[in-house]
């Protein structure tokens, strides 16, 4: 006996496209932003097998067998979906159903979803692969940048001219710099001390920080409270958010807007690994934006797009959420850039992601502005 089909969303809410078959492989459900994608009306797409709407697309019924045989969400990313003489590039999440066994959902995305998710997976290892690089380099440099810091202090010891022992000071000012630069590229290597967070502390902690640093900016916060706590290291997660709204606050020269506002995400993909749930931070601000021929290479070292700047916060906040098996989005154009922190939320035991129980977000958030 097939078990009853759970009530559909309403189709109000839902802009992706969703399918819903049963233990048959029977389409039983599609949204309007299914038919709209598709080409086909619900009227003549249910009851028939799920297969037909896939088309000649034999990776996406692959998905949805093995989703339903290993009993966990799969998905593919840009996926070939002939429909009616053209071809549709989708990302497809296949999930089971746990209220009707043997039933699945489909959730078919536009294909800027899944080449995002493969974007961030080549940044992160491009940037991964250049901090290695990177901290080899400083290890390196750091006896010879030593060697020539104390030869200069030696000679500025047996100059009588106060003219020449400028340029002594050149020599060991430039290389205190210097080290204190490749101190900050070696610095990401330490482990993480985890423990319980509260990401709403952190967030607060960022807030009084810069608004000590830069009196002149105003603060929006959006939080959802019912958020639960995170297993992590607390000061190395301020130090991202701190990296990423300093970054934001000095591309505003101090004036603006800067908002911190937390959120659930479901069905997310972080470090190619799926998640049930995980912790959205995001930082928006209003200032000028990110350039679009440096929007993709914000994260790597050295790179910069302010004057000054060592290039270095960035990519020491994405190495730091990293290692908390989180990732890093970002969104920019002029007047508004967003970052956006996913950190998984994990339970103890099993780490079960689907044990935690949240309240809707919009019903639990809490507002204020500084």
């Amino acid at each position: 006996m097939i078990a009853p089909m759970p009530t559909p969303p309403s189709p109000d809410l839902l802009a992706t496209a969703v399918i819903i078959a049963d233990a048959r492989r029977i389409t039983r459900y599609l949204n309007p932003a299914a038919e709209n994608l598709l080409g086909i009306s619900a009227h003549h797409a249910l009851g028939k097998p799920v297969t037909l709407l896939f088309g000649a697309c034999t990776v996406l019924v692959r998905a949805l067998e093995h989703a339903l045989s290993e009993g966990a969400s799969y998905t593919e990313h840009d996926l070939s979906l002939p429909i009616n003489g053209h071809t549709l590039v989708l990302s497809a999440t296949v999930s089971p159903l746990d209220e009707a066994e043997g039933a699945a959902v489909v959730e078919l995305h536009p294909a800027a979803g899944g080449m995002r998710i493969a974007r961030d997976e080549q940044v992160m290892a491009q940037t991964q692969a250049s901090q290695a690089l990177l901290r080899q380099l400083a290890h390196e440099i750091r006896n010879p940048l030593g060697g020539i810091r104390g030869a200069a202090q030696l000679l500025e010891g047996e100059l009588e001219s106060t003219d020449l022992r400028e340029y002594t000071q050149v020599i060991i000012q430039e290389t205190n710099r210097l080290q204190g630069l490749l101190d900050r590229l070696l610095t990401p290597a330490k482990r993480p001390v985890v423990q319980t967070v509260n990401v709403h502390e952190v967030l607060e902690r960022v807030r009084s920080l810069l608004q000590a640093e830069f009196p002149r900016l105003q603060f929006q916060c959006d939080y959802d409270v019912s958020l639960p706590d995170l297993e992590g290291d607390p000061e190395q997660l301020i130090q991202a958010v701190l990296n990423i709204a300093r970054n934001a606050a000095q591309a505003m020269q101090g004036e603006g807007r800067i908002s911190l506002r937390s959120r659930v995400a479901r069905q997310v993909t972080l470090a190619m690994k799926r998640w049930k749930l995980a912790i959205r931070l995001d930082v928006i601000d209003n200032g000028p934006g990110i350039p679009d021929d440096m929007l993709g290479r914000v994260f790597f070292p050295l790179v910069s797009g302010r004057e000054g700047g060592s290039g270095l916060g960035l990519t020491l906040a994405q190495n730091l959420v990293q290692r908390h098996e989180g990732a890093i989005h970002v969104e920019s154009q002029p007047g508004r850039t967003c970052f956006s922190i996913y950190l998984p939320i994990q339970t103890a035991g099993d780490r079960r992601q689907d044990s935690v129980t949240l309240q809707p977000p919009r019903q639990n958030s809490l507002k204020s502005e500084t």
